[in-house]
C-alpha cells in the first residue's frame, strides 16, 4: 500500500510540473507567436511607449524563453521579484502574477473567492451523491417499474435542462413566489443561517444536474453487476439480498462513481460559472467570466492552475479510495 501511494504521489508531482509548463506556454508563448503584446494589454492600448517598455522589462518578457519559464515556475513555489529600474515589486509565493485589470496580485483574489466556490461544490456533491446514487440503485432493483421509469424521466430532465433555466426557475418559485428562501448570498462570518439560506438553492440547482447523471450511471452499472456470476453465487449461498447488494454489488458500483466524483469535484474547483452567475455568488466562476471578458490573462492562468491542482488532488484521493474499496488494486 505504501509503495502504491508513493508511485501515485510521484506521478502526480510529475504531472503538476508538466501542467505548469503547458500553462506557461499557453499564456506566454502562444500570445507572443500570435503577435499579441502582453505588456500592451497590461498598461492599455493608449499607453506611452516608454510605459509599455517598462512593463515589458519588469515582467521579464524580453528574457529568453527558458529564463521566463524558470522564473514563472520558481515564482509559484518560492515567490518572485519584479524589478525595472528603481521600481521593485515582490510577489509572495504562490505568485501567479498581477491582474491586467486591477494590477493586484492574483493569489489574494483567488483565496478570497475560493471558499465560496468550495462550499458550493462540496454542498452540491453531498446532495447529488445521496440522491443520485440512491435513485440509481432503487431504479436498478425495481427495473421496469413505475419508480424506475419516473426516476429516469426526472434524470433525463436534469441532464437536459440548463442550469441557468433551473436556477432562475427555482428563484422564481421559492424566493420571489413563495418567499421561503431569501436567495441573497450572505458571507458565512456574518450569519450562518443567512449563508445557508443563500446557498441552498445553488446547491440544489447544481446537484440536480449531477444527480441526474449519477443516477443514470449508477443504474446502468448496477444492472450490469447484478448479472455477474459472483452475485448469483452469493445469492445461491443463501446470503440475504441486503447483504448481496450492500457488500458485493455496491462495492463494484462505487468504482466508476469515484472516478466521476474526482473529475467533477476537481473541475468545479475552478468555479461553476453558470451557477455562480445565476445566483450572483462571489466565487471563482463569476470572476473568471469577468476575466475572460476583460482579457485578464494572469487571473485566468491562476484559475487554470488551481483547477488542475484540484483535479490532481481529487484523483489522488480517488486512487487511495480505490485501494480501500477494491483489494485487487493493492495487489496489482
Amino acid at each position: 500500500m505504501l509503495a502504491y501511494l508513493i508511485r501515485r504521489l510521484f506521478a502526480a508531482a510529475v504531472m503538476l510540473v508538466v501542467i505548469i509548463l503547458v500553462v506557461f506556454c499557453i499564456f506566454f508563448l502562444v500570445p507572443k507567436w500570435a503577435g499579441v503584446d502582453i505588456a500592451l494589454n497590461f498598461v492599455g492600448k493608449q499607453a506611452d511607449p516608454a510605459a509599455v517598455e517598462g512593463v515589458r522589462e519588469k515582467l521579464g518578457l524580453g528574457d529568453p524563453v527558458l529564463v521566463q519559464a524558470w522564473e514563472f515556475f520558481k515564482g509559484i513555489f518560492a515567490g518572485r521579484t519584479y524589478a525595472a529600474g528603481g521600481d521593485v515589486t515582490h510577489c509572495a509565493a504562490p505568485c501567479f502574477g498581477y491582474s491586467f485589470k486591477t494590477e493586484q496580485s492574483v493569489w489574494p483574489v483567488l483565496t478570497e473567492r475560493f471558499p465560496v466556490t468550495l462550499a458550493l461544490a462540496l454542498g452540491a456533491a453531498v446532495l447529488w451523491l445521496i440522491f443520485g446514487v440512491a435513485a440509481g440503485v432503487l431504479s436498478a432493483l425495481k427495473r421496469g417499474t413505475l419508480w424506475d421509469r419516473g426516476a429516469m424521466v426526472v434524470a433525463l430532465a436534469g441532464v437536459s435542462l440548463p442550469i441557468y433555466f433551473t436556477g432562475l426557475l427555482s428563484l422564481a418559485i421559492f424566493s420571489y413566489g413563495l418567499g421561503w428562501i431569501d436567495g441573497e448570498f450572505v458571507p458565512l462570518e456574518d450569519s450562518f443561517s443567512g449563508w445557508f439560506g443563500g446557498m441552498i438553492l445553488p446547491w440544489i440547482t447544481l446537484a440536480f444536474l449531477y444527480a441526474a447523471m449519477y443516477a443514470r450511471i449508477t443504474r446502468a452499472t448496477m444492472l450490469e453487476i447484478l448479472g455477474e456470476d459472483y452475485i448469483r453465487t452469493a445469492r445461491a449461498k443463501g446470503l440475504k439480498e441486503q447483504v448481496v447488494i450492500s457488500k458485493h454489488a455496491m462495492r463494484s458500483t462505487l468504482t466508476p462513481l469515484l472516478t466521476m466524483l474526482g473529475m467533477d469535484l476537481g473541475a468545479l474547483m475552478g468555479g461553476a460559472i453558470l451557477t455562480e452567475t445565476t445566483f450572483s455568488l462571489p466565487g471563482l466562476g463569476q470572476k473568471v467570466l469577468d476575466a475572460i471578458q476583460n482579457h485578464d490573462l494572469p487571473f485566468i492562468l491562476g484559475v487554470v492552475l488551481i483547477t488542475s491542482l484540484a483535479v490532481l488532488i481529487a484523483n489522488l484521493v480517488v486512487d487511495v479510495l480505490y485501494a480501500v474499496i477494491d483489494p485487487r488494486v493493492r495487489l496489482a
